[in-house]
């Protein structure tokens, strides 16, 4: 049997099955609203609004109207009451019919058939006592038949709304990729659609364009932005025979490619597969509420059934008291508490949160924080600030720190790279930075230029090697600065070694007592990247981090997080990038930094939105907090249930006074749920 991908029933996988294709994996469904939910949901979240619209805006008034007005004149008020009540039970509620049906179907019982049992006892019994009145006791429950469609029907809305946002900012990673490419056809560039380019096509690929194609460079040499898919901060030097990856940047000089991957078989392509498999995959929580439903439905029916029959059998009773405990049963089993368990504490729990600048996607991501075992960082941009900025700058020569910074920048001014930019901007404070003339990028190497009459050169090993430049004593200094995973450039005056320049991209403040707040609390912390393995170590060993998996890239990222899953973990994984898309998706739980990608924050379940490590604290905190609270509301609510059915089945509680225990039991757990206003989220 397979498992429909919307509200989890099995489904007999035959001929008579509902079923969908969806970018190449085939999917089915227990009715059409989960296929349409599926492949268009868009439309059912329109639908799921125009119904928790309606609710609201007739149950709202039926509320009102019971507690604190009376319509004078020829109308009865229950007669107002069933005519507010009425399109909300059969018109909104349309869809939790539908619901129980298709589970009584499969021989099964969720929350939609409590919600149909109680609403619908609610709402016959007050049509009962407005149509024919004397038969029962006087009361309706018009308002909390509505109220409690409405509420539920809200809860599905946010749901499916944040399901429909992951999904479009998925689809937009498709968008990265540049809309047209320039094609070497018969020795002359033509340029075509992106989508018309095949394998084996030669494209020429200008400094700032992005590459439209994965490729293998044939011709020139240039540095590319990989970032977004790789995670390494620093642009990766490009050269004939080297593969380039398609949407990336080039960023120096004009390159030739040849084109090995297009269309679905690219890399950013294979990344919105991956994430679309791993969210697909992820076999959702089963709910507490559900799983006890299965058991307590046919409980209730049955306890509701046989104190009819007992009173009119064996009690000797008349039918109509037999039949007024039957409705006291079903109302007092109206999932009102139920329905209100959960939701209730998530709203508090979740509004805590943003208040906090911790955004969370709703209680099935509370319950993953809860459980966490093991947190995975990514490294750029998460653990590190995302971009390179000077860390060193050691001095071997005549010239002071600031004079050879002076020096490297004006030598820098003309650069694109983004160690010179990194450069130049150290240097911004300096004040009056002297002019360079003669200046030359040397692809690969550094930059050399005139400055003051000097001829300096800033750069790699390469750029001095090539000009038989003595580096012997910059050696140890260089040597130190690499393995502590930094860039070190040589500065030279006139073919004198005078000192090193480093840049890296550096920790960020808070990151540290993140890390070690993890371990506090009993949790497996590693790193991930696919930055190479010296400055992941380096980075790794300043945090405290003793488990380091580097150079490893998209699709590596997600088959490590599963490979965890696998073990036994269960995993947060906490990134800002495109490039972990996929881990967020594959993980137990994404955490996603508020300052990135688009695609990463909706594919995650949790967002930091101030950007701030400790929040990854203070999101599991939270959690646990917030879960606390919902056990505590589900024991009330079934407590609730398993003390006053048998009550009302005995005729000891008449249907009116079963609906004030209903609402007692909701006062009840919303109350409970908003102590955790006080709960504080940091020391």
């Amino acid at each position: 049997m397979a498992k429909d991908p919307v509200c989890g029933m099995f489904v007999e996988e035959n001929g008579q099955a509902l079923r969908a294709t969806v970018r190449g994996r085939e999917y089915y469904f227990c009715s059409d609203t989960c296929l349409q939910t599926f492949v268009a949901p868009e439309r059912e979240v329109i639908r799921l609004r125009r119904a928790t619209v309606l609710s609201f805006a007739l149950g709202v008034p039926a509320l009102v109207f019971t507690w604190l007005f009376a319509f004078p004149g020829p109308i009865p008020n229950n007669l107002v009451l069933f005519g507010l009540a009425t399109p909300v039970q059969f018109i909104a509620g349309w869809r939790f019919y539908k619901g129980t049906y298709h589970a009584i179907r499969a021989r099964s019982a969720n929350m939609d058939t409590l919600i149909v049992l109680g609403t619908s006892a609610a709402w016959l019994y007050s049509t009962v006592v407005t149509f024919a009145t004397g038969i029962f006791p006087e009361g309706t429950y018009f308002e909390a038949s509505a109220l409690i469609i409405g509420f539920i029907l809200l809860g599905k809305l946010l749901e499916h709304t944040m399901r429909g946002r992951a999904s479009d900012s998925v689809r937009k990673l498709l968008d990265l990729q540049p809309a047209t490419a320039r094609v070497l056809r018969e020795g002359k560039e033509v340029e075509v659609p992106v989508e018309q380019v095949q394998v084996g096509d030669l494209l020429v690929i200008r400094p700032g364009e992005k590459i439209p194609a994965d490729g293998t460079v044939v011709d020139g040499h240039t540095s590319v932005d990989e970032k977004m898919i790789t995670g390494e901060s620093m642009p990766v030097e490009k050269g004939k025979g080297d593969v380039v990856i398609g949407s990336t940047i080039n960023k120096a000089g004009a390159v030739t490619i040849r084109a090995t991957k297009v269309g679905a078989d690219a890399a950013l392509a294979q990344i919105v597969r991956l994430v679309e498999e791993a969210q697909a995959a992820q076999a959702p929580i089963e709910r507490l509420a559900d799983k006890v439903s299965s058991y307590f439905v046919p409980a209730v029916v049955f306890v509701a059934v046989f104190s009819l029959l007992a009173w009119t059998t064996i009690g000797g009773k008349p039918f109509l008291y037999g039949f007024t405990a039957l409705i006291a049963v079903l109302i007092i089993a109206c999932p009102c508490a139920l329905g209100l368990a959960t939701p209730a504490a998530i709203v508090v729990g979740t509004g805590k949160g943003a208040e906090n600048g911790v955004l969370i996607k709703g209680g099935e991501n509370l319950e993953r924080a809860y459980k966490i075992t093991c947190v995975v960082f990514d490294k750029t941009g998460t653990l590190t600030k995302g971009e390179p900025s000077v860390t060193d700058v050691v001095t071997l020569g005549k010239f002071s720190a600031d004079e050879l910074l002076r020096l490297a920048v004006a030598a820098e001014k003309g650069s694109e790279h983004p160690v010179g930019e990194a450069i130049v901007e150290k240097g911004e404070n300096l004040g009056a930075i002297p002019d360079a003339i003669d200046f030359e990028a040397i692809a690969g190497m550094g930059v050399k230029a005139v400055v003051g009459g000097k001829q300096v050169l800033v750069g790699n090993r390469k750029l001095f090697a090539t000009r038989g430049i003595d580096i012997n004593k910059v050696e140890p200094v260089l040597a130190k600065l690499e393995k502590e995973g930094k860039t070190a450039m040589i500065v030279a005056a006139d073919e004198d070694s005078s000192g090193v320049i480093a840049v890296a991209d550096t920790i960020k403040p808070e990151a540290k007592e993140a890390v070690e707040d993890l371990k506090k609390m009993g949790l497996k912390v590693i790193m991930l990247t696919g930055d190479n393995e010296a400055t992941a170590k380096a980075i790794a060993s300043q945090l405290g981090i003793e488990e380091v998996k580097a150079q490893v890239l998209p699709g590596r990222k997600a088959e490590v997080v599963r490979a965890l899953r696998e073990q036994g973990e269960i995993v947060a994984m906490v990134g800002d990038g495109i490039n972990d898309a996929p881990a967020l998706a594959e993980a137990n739980l994404g955490i996603a930094i508020g300052s990135g990608t688009d695609v990463a924050i909706e594919t995650a379940g949790i967002v930091l939105i101030k950007n701030d490590l400790r929040d990854v604290v203070a999101s599991i905190k939270l959690s646990r907090a917030t879960m606390m609270k919902i056990k505590q509301n589900l024991f009330w609510a079934f407590a609730y249930n398993t003390v006053l059915v048998p009550v009302a089945a005995w005729g000891s509680l008449n249907p009116i006074l079963a609906g004030v225990a209903m609402a007692l039991s909701s006062v009840t757990v919303v109350t409970n749920s908003l102590t955790l206003k006080r709960f504080r989220l940091k020391k």
